[in-house]
């Protein structure tokens, strides 16, 4: 698909079609890097998004028991206040 660069005030830009937007799921951001002398442009998902749907399947596979002790012992630690 070519498409031009249109001028945005004292830069440069180009109209990216909604379709186009909608099958990579970009919505209001995106973040842009050059690699490789190509723009290229990644959606910005929000941070922890999947992270309810991962803690229920954990919950149904009965993986969600703690590694580390929650429990402190501060008679024997090296604690320093």
């Amino acid at each position: 698909m070519k498409i031009p660069i249109v001028p945005i005030g004292n830069s440069r830009g180009i109209r990216i079609p909604k379709a186009i937007l909608q099958q990579c799921r970009i919505r209001r951001f995106v973040d842009l890097e050059v690699k490789n002398d190509q723009i290229v442009l990644h959606p910005i998902q929000k941070p922890r998004q999947e992270w309810k749907k991962a803690f229920e399947k954990m919950r149904e596979n009965k993986d969600d028991q703690l590694i580390i002790d929650d429990n402190l012992d501060l008679e024997t630690e090296n604690w320093k206040w």
